[in-house]
């Protein structure tokens, strides 16, 4: 059995999400420039999912070049709204425009993982949640973005869905762990496996 993993990310909801499971792991962020990926990918017409993935294994594959002989896992999450890429927002601003392309519609949350060992993908999995958001007023939204910290705004893709962002929502379908970014019952079946 694994004793430990590295995450090869800084968020600290997944790394919360593994010390609740039972997983331990040390934090080794990748440093990935994200959106130099994205803009590259997008120019491909790469979908929102085939991004995650890429960004998910990069991440992975950069850290575990360095930590030879362990097992590194990588993490990326994004929003499909009918096809566009929605990418998490970088001020207050920006994440009022999300809540408003995403207001009164259903978007997927698309979380992937990726393990790798030496330098190389090991194992991967992506997991899809659908999420119908309620038609808000403008009041509504700044009420919203108003009872949210810069911390939890950055870190969950605009809401945060096991605090106040549940109630964005009139309908949810998925697992909880892929809408907070990281499938975690896959992993501790793959980890398990090991």
């Amino acid at each position: 059995m694994l004793n430990k993993i590295i995450l090869a990310s800084k968020s600290k909801v997944r790394k919360e999400i593994l010390d609740r499971n039972n997983i331990e792991s040390d934090v080794v962020p990748s440093n990935v420039d994200e959106e130099i990926v994205k803009i590259s990918l997008l120019k491909e017409q790469a979908s929102p999912e085939i991004i995650s993935k890429n960004l998910a294994e990069l991440k992975a594959n950069k850290v575990s070049l360095k930590k030879i002989d362990q097992i590194v896992l990588g993490a990326d999450s994004v929003i499909d709204l009918e096809g566009e890429l929605i990418s998490k927002p970088e001020n207050r601003e920006e994440a009022m425009i999300i809540l408003k392309k995403l207001n009164g519609k259903t978007h997927h949350l698309i979380s992937s993982v990726c393990i790798s060992k030496n330098g190389s993908m090991i194992w991967n999995y992506t997991d899809k949640a659908e999420l119908t958001m309620k038609n808000l007023s403008n009041d509504e939204l700044k009420i919203y973005l108003s009872q949210i910290s810069d911390e939890n705004l950055y870190a969950y893709n605009v809401y945060q869905i096991e605090g106040e962002g549940r109630n964005l929502f009139d309908s949810i379908k998925g697992d909880e762990s892929t809408i907070m970014g990281l499938p975690v019952a896959k992993i501790k079946e793959y980890i398990g496996s090991l």
